[in-house]
């Protein structure tokens, strides 16, 4: 009776998983100790893939642990990788468990680019490993029975788990093997086995009657649940496994009914209702002649038969003998109740033992998005503070120097080179001159071809692709239903045109460096001369040596010396606010454990405010502070210039200095907007590199997709039906088979494994009856048959062999003037006869020596002629032409 069902696991392909998770560990984390350890994490991932699923499994508690392990770490790895078509793709291909295909089309399978597939998929070998464990179990002790009944329950929960996933880890149509109804009917036929375990315990430790009963009349109830369920589904009777299944469910149901109601009637003995005793023991009766009956190939109810029989049959003879009880109607019995002992485990990983996440320190990609976020806000409140000190101070440069300060200060002599325009032909010498200038100005150009090469290529890529899916799919229609290219390089295309919106804006920057370039080239050139030169070049003036002490100036030394401490002080801002960090990875991780989400904007911008405030009222102080100076030294720059002795040659002189301060200004900021500029470059190029690997790395997975499709329809189109189906006449069709026709040798209850690997006790179909030996027939022995002689003239034709006595196939036909074919007889046995050997004829194990029998020249018919000599033609046919040499060689 212990015939317990279990599931055949999954096949999976190889994957690589090494190379593009590596890939993405050593573009994602800085190069360093943290980075080795999560390559070394990525090695480990990949030999417990291999370990877990490219190895046959052992029914074993250990191979059960390795495949949960696996299960963990992938619900581990899920949220730290961006697993995606379209960002990280790995592609899992799986065989369906149950639909092999065909001899020629090979078995079913599916090929996604969804970790939450290959999740699906490990649970399930999970789940059907355990139901093969728990069917291996020995039920006769109490060990075996609990560890049957902990596997038979987790495999419940596993199959339950997966139908209520499944469909939205895939986002798109299922094999049929992990289909929700094809793994509810599984979780289902699991709970009942998990019921019937707690039966045999019950039973075995010879509890009351009253629950052993409740325990079985819950286990028929669940089987006949499963059994429903398996037969009503459209898609399940069809293959193999649930053919071999329904019968088992079907038999099971009645056994654990038949079990309910001998225990319910040793209930009723006790009771003293004898009636009602007879007719529960009747309805079991009647329950297991129903499994002998129609079930016997796959479980034996003859124990159990002769229980209730042995039982019935005492009842009814104390009954008529003693009590004389009126034996109700079956449908008048009183309900016997249920009791359910067993529940599916919840699947909420860890489920593994001893799981140790791999990936422990890596921060979940929700957290790594939220601190990519909160860094490019942190990175523009930075810029932008930053920015706006420096465009205050270039504005102040610009204003000193439309009015010529200091110089104008320090050139009272008139005739030598005021000390700050001296410092800063230095300052300009010192940063290389026009030579550093000229040569970051070539590189650009060079930089910027370089990386529009890297974006068209990679766009390039991804047309190519896309391309051949739209033909392929205009060419296969529907049958082509693979997530369109199109709508998959969405993102990455409106990152490439991110990037090239970047590259035009660089390109306009670039040329307005160059214009600043060329309008000051002049002046700075006079800078990069040596000092006798520059003093020489600057026109001589009368000298307003007066104006040395006077009051005027000294307050324009003032105000621009708070100048200068105030762009000293916001040289020192600048370097606080840079320097500025906060880690927000703990509080992203705070809200993820707690809200399941992160608020990623709100928080971000609440922590900026709270670092930065402070600073921004700094800044937004030495604006005001600018503002007031400059005010007070166009003041006094007036003031100044009307003491001023003003003639052609002061002018001219004053305007010189201006232009000499003004280039050097302009010197300093081309330069520091050309570094800039090579480092936005280089910077680009490696992001650039970035994105067209990952471009890469879509197109070959998405190549490799198209690949098995492809494979796929092709086998699938080679199974389809060249023509379309036709009526067969009626006269043409096979007769039917005869009444007492040979009985279809009977089945085995699947299990998912070999026959010679099952341990359970099960019954196993009778061998099938040994091949007759070939029919032997003496010819001597054989005598004429009277009645089939044919009328006429003699002949030299022996007569027709007499026919063996069991018949080897249909009689033929007898017509008049024929003789009939001996029945024995098969035209490609050869060996049949004694025939002379012959080379490269195959030899023929047991069949019989037979002589030799010569061709009968039929009457009234002249025998063929005998072969001429060697050399001649036959007589009576024409004559072929000589044989021409052949024009291909021969082989």
């Amino acid at each position: 009776m212990a015939t317990f069902i279990s599931v055949p696991l999954k096949k999976s392909s190889e994957v690589e998983l090494v190379k593009p998770l590596s890939k993405f560990v050593t573009a994602t984390y800085p190069a360093g100790e943290e980075q080795a350890e999560y390559l070394r994490s990525v090695e480990e991932l990949n030999k417990l893939r291999k370990s877990a699923l490219g190895r046959p499994l052992d029914k074993h508690e250990s191979s059960l642990e390795i495949l949960l392990r696996y299960y963990d770490q992938l619900c581990s790895v899920e949220p730290k990788f961006p697993f995606s078509e379209n960002q990280l793709c790995l592609t899992f291909t799986w065989k369906d468990a149950f639909d092999k295909g065909s001899l020629f089309s090979g078995s079913v399978k599916l090929a996604l680019a969804s970790i939450g597939y290959e999740k699906t998929c490990v649970l399930f070998n999970a789940a059907a490993l355990a139901s093969q464990i728990a069917s291996e179990q020995n039920l006769d002790n109490d060990e075996g029975l609990k560890t049957a009944a902990k596997f038979y329950q987790l495999a419940s929960g596993a199959f339950g788990h997966i139908r209520d996933t499944v469909l939205s880890a895939l986002n798109r149509e299922p094999t049929m093997d992990i289909s929700p109804e094809t793994v509810g009917t599984l979780s289902n036929i699991m709970l009942a086995q998990a019921q019937e375990v707690f039966f045999l315990k019950a039973a075995s430790d010879k509890m009351k009657d009253a629950v052993i009963a409740k325990l079985a009349n819950q286990a028929a109830d669940y089987y006949g649940d499963a059994f429903k369920q398996c037969q009503y589904k459209d898609n399940l009777p069809k293959y193999f496994y649930f053919q071999e299944v329904l019968p088992v469910l079907a038999a099971k149901h009645c056994i654990m009914q038949a079990n309910a109601e001998l225990h319910q009637s040793i209930l009723a003995k006790q009771k003293k209702r004898f009636g009602e005793e007879i007719a529960r023991l009747q309805h079991a009766a009647e329950l297991v002649k129903t499994v002998a009956t129609s079930h016997d190939e796959y479980v034996s109810v003859k124990d159990l038969t002769e229980k209730i029989n042995r039982a019935l049959t005492a009842a009814k003879k104390d009954n008529d003998f003693i009590y004389h009880d009126r034996v109700p109607e079956v449908k008048d019995l009183e309900h016997i109740g249920k009791a359910a002992l067993v529940k599916p485990t919840a699947i909420t990983p860890p489920l593994s033992q001893k799981f140790a996440d791999l990936f422990e320190k890596m921060v979940p990609m929700a957290v790594q998005q939220s601190m990519s976020n909160y860094g490019q806000r942190k990175a523009e409140t930075v810029n932008r503070l930053v920015g706006t000190m420096r465009e205050a101070t270039n504005l102040c440069n610009g204003v000193l120097a439309s009015l010529n300060l200091p110089a104008a200060l320090e050139d009272l002599s008139g005739d030598s080179i005021p000390q700050s325009i001296a410092e800063k032909a230095r300052a300009v010498v010192q940063l290389g001159g026009l030579q550093s200038i000229e040569q970051l100005i070539r590189d650009l150009p060079e930089l910027l071809t370089r990386n529009r090469e890297i974006l068209d290529e990679a766009l390039k890529m991804l047309n190519d692709e896309e391309t051949t899916d739209n033909e392929l799919r205009s060419k296969f229609n529907q049958r082509w239903n693979r997530t369109p290219s199109g709508d998959l390089y969405k993102p990455l295309r409106a990152e490439g045109s991110n990037f090239s919106n970047i590259l035009d804006k660089a390109v306009q920057a670039d040329q307005v460096v160059r214009d600043r370039y060329n309008a000051h080239c002049d002046m700075i050139t006079l800078l990069c001369k040596p000092e006798n030169e520059l003093n020489a070049a600057i026109p001589s003036a009368n000298p307003t040596k007066t104006l040395q002490g006077s009051e005027v100036v000294n307050v324009l030394r003032s105000q621009l010396a708070q100048l200068d401490e105030m762009k000293r002080e916001r040289e020192t801002l600048e370097g606080e606010i840079k320097a500025v960090t906060f880690d927000m990875s703990a509080v992203f991780l705070t809200s993820l454990a707690q809200d399941g989400a992160i608020s990623e904007e709100q928080m971000s911008l609440s922590k900026l405010d709270q670092l930065y405030g402070a600073y921004n009222q700094r800044v937004q102080a030495t604006l005001r502070t600018q503002e007031e100076l400059l005010g007070q030294v166009q003041t006094s720059h007036q003031e100044f210039s009307s003491l001023k002795q003003s003639n052609t040659e002061a002018n001219q002189r004053e305007e010189v200095l201006k232009k000499l301060a003004s280039a050097h200004d302009s010197y300093v900021e081309i330069s520091n907007n050309l570094r800039e500029g090579t480092k936005f470059y280089n910077d680009l190029t490696e992001i650039l590199l970035k994105f067209q690997n990952k471009c890469s790395d879509i197109v070959f997975a998405r190549k490799t997709e198209r690949d098995e499709l492809l494979k796929d329809l092709q086998q699938s189109i080679a199974r389809e039906p060249s023509a379309p189906s036709f009526n067969v006449p009626a006269y043409q069709s096979a007769p039917a088979a005869p009444a007492g026709g040979p009985t279809p040798a009977p089945r085995t209850v699947f299990t998912g494994q070999p026959q010679q690997a099952q341990q359970q006790p099960s019954v196993m179909k009778p061998n099938p009856p040994a091949r007759p030996p070939p029919p032997s027939f003496n010819p001597q022995a054989a005598s004429p048959n009277p009645a089939a002689t044919p009328t006429g003239p003699p002949n030299s034709n022996p007569p027709p062999l007499a026919p063996p006595s069991q018949a080897q196939g249909p009689p033929y036909a007898s017509y008049p003037g024929y003789y009939q074919m001996p029945m024995g007889y098969n035209p490609y046995a050869y060996g049949q006869y004694n025939m002379p050997n012959m080379p490269n004829m195959p030899s023929m194990p047991n069949m019989p020596n037979m002589p030799y029998m010569p061709y009968q020249q039929t009457p009234g018919q002249g025998g063929y002629p005998a072969a001429p000599p060697g050399g001649q033609p036959y007589p009576g046919y024409p004559q072929q032409p000589p044989q021409q040499q052949p024009y291909y060689p021969q082989q």
